[in-house]
């Protein structure tokens, strides 16, 4: 039964945190049970966990190559896990899929987290046995303290959106073809057995959809990866980028992107790279490399975006809006940070999230490599901004914590040469809207307040006659003192396109 992960990038930890995948040589029957009752609990919606057995463990990291375990074991090893696990209060079965990996079989326990936490697990296998509720804390499964149970019992029922089922939709609204794509562009074994199952079961085997089969609806997290249109059930899943070309918002341009998340982040990035992202490189005296530098930072931009498309929450109507000012770029979503985020500890560089509001978007994220995984935002976000020698990033949200913003100031020295180029930018426009009535060169110059120098007639007027903005009136004497400019059908078209 393969699992919709590359379990490669799995087992060396590229997919998912190492806190979330518990390595064990042997097979340990109540020890086992532990950790499955600890990622069925999820304390910190993490999205669950995984038990390797037969790999040993060091410090948390696999050892390689794997010690295995012995064939005639799985088969045994299988029917008293499902029996141990009739012991869970309220019983929970994990995913179990036995597989050779570097020519040693071993076998993979897939614990998402549970719908119907706080589960317990008895302390030993013995009759009689107290029952603990067990969780996660870092890379140690352990026995939940009293303040822990309270805060696990203060969670019952209470399942993160994105992975609660739709009762609006159905099991025909997922798209097989999206699914395929991503199976094949994560490596996954998961895609050659697609073509073969059911679709309810290959849904059921991705965990995007609950329910019996006469009543099985997807998981909404299904249908923000796997529909076309997302938006058709959650009216903010999508990405708003808004050019202002003036700071009180008269001049503005705007772009939509929308379909699953996963296409929505990418198509947004690129029209960032393409249309807003620029390199300066400038040469040195004396010195053989050349100082290269961005106004924004590819890795700041895409780390603050699918920073903003993770954690905010799809039960708001409002899109993710990424603003692009002059000099700088706000990245705003809805609602603001969890605790123990606030105001106040935003721009601590130690404070990291603890707890998430979406547990399976960030591994569907991770997987794709659109994120490195929990916890790195912060921290990938000042690293690329401090790299490219950049103002550090700014984040903020409110005492209720409605918004979240991310705000990335431009390089101080691309900022002046933006202004340079505004103001090249803004004589432009000047001559082409003063030329619709033809002008003398002397005209022309005077009124952008320079001499009539053939230098100044260089650089202001005769670059727009070479791009075919401005035209001569009198083409076969150029040099006749009636000379007039006027502006060209194609200088007008681009006073339209820039108003």
């Amino acid at each position: 039964m393969a699992l919709p992960v590359n379990i490669n990038e799995l087992i060396n930890g590229r997919t998912v945190e190492w806190e979330r995948i518990e390595f064990k040589k042997d097979w340990n029957p109540i020890k086992v049970l532990h950790s499955i009752c600890a990622f069925a609990n999820d304390f910190n919606n993490w999205g669950g966990g995984y038990v390797v057995l037969g790999i040993e463990e060091d410090s948390g990291r696999p050892v390689l190559p794997p010690v295995g375990i012995p064939l005639k074991k799985i088969d045994v090893i299988q029917k008293e896990l499902v029996q141990h696990c009739h012991k869970l209060r309220p019983k929970y079965f994990p995913i179990i899929e036995p597989i050779d990996f570097q020519d040693k079989p071993v076998m993979i326990i897939w614990v998402p987290g549970g719908a119907n936490r706080p589960y317990k697990a008895p302390e030993r296998l013995s009759k009689g046995s107290n029952y603990f509720p067990y969780i996660r804390r870092y890379s140690i499964t352990k026995k939940a303290s009293s303040e822990e149970e309270r805060e696990l019992l203060s969670m019952a029922n209470q399942i993160p959106f994105d992975d609660q089922i739709n009762h609006h939709a159905e099991i025909t609204d997922l798209n097989l073809t999206l699914i395929q794509s991503h199976l094949a562009e994560i490596g996954s074994e998961l895609l050659s057995e697609s073509t073969k199952l059911p679709f309810p079961d290959l849904c059921r085997r991705m965990n995007i959809v609950e329910g019996s089969n006469e009543y099985l609806k997807p998981k909404n997290v299904g249908l923000l990866f796997f529909n076309e249109h997302p938006e058709s059930f959650f009216q903010g899943a999508k990405i708003d980028i808004v050019e202002f070309q003036d700071e009180i918002g008269d001049s503005l341009i705007e772009k939509t992107f929308t379909g699953p998340i996963q296409q929505q982040v990418r198509s947004a990035l690129t029209y960032l790279k393409n249309n807003i992202m620029s390199e300066s490189v400038r040469k040195v005296p004396a010195q053989a490399e050349a100082i290269r530098f961005f106004n924004f930072p590819y890795e700041a931009i895409e780390e603050s975006l699918v920073n903003a498309v993770y954690h905010r929450s799809y039960q708001d109507d409002s899109p993710v809006e990424v603003r692009v000012f002059s000099n700088r770029i706000e990245i705003i979503s809805y609602p603001g940070p969890l605790p123990p985020l606030n105001k106040d500890n935003l721009m601590d560089e130690n404070v990291t999230a603890r707890k998430y509001r979406n547990r399976r978007i960030g591994d569907f994220l991770k997987e794709l490599h659109l994120t490195e995984g929990r916890g790195t935002g912060f921290p990938k976000i000042r690293q690329a901004m401090k790299r490219n020698v950049s103002p550090k990033p700014i984040f903020q949200t409110d005492d209720d914590r409605t918004f979240f913003i991310t705000i990335l100031k431009i390089h101080p020295k691309a900022q002046v040469e933006a202004q340079v180029e505004a103001q090249v930018e803004d004589k432009r426009m000047t001559i082409l809207n003063a030329c619709i009535q033809p002008k003398k060169r002397s005209e022309v110059l005077n009124m952008l307040g320079l001499t009539n120098q053939t230098k100044n007639f260089k650089v202001n007027i005769l670059p727009l006659i070479k791009e075919g903005y401005l035209e001569l009136t009198i083409l076969d004497k150029p040099r006749s003192q009636n000379q007039k400019y006027r502006t060209t059908p194609k200088g007008l078209e681009f006073l339209k396109l820039t108003k």
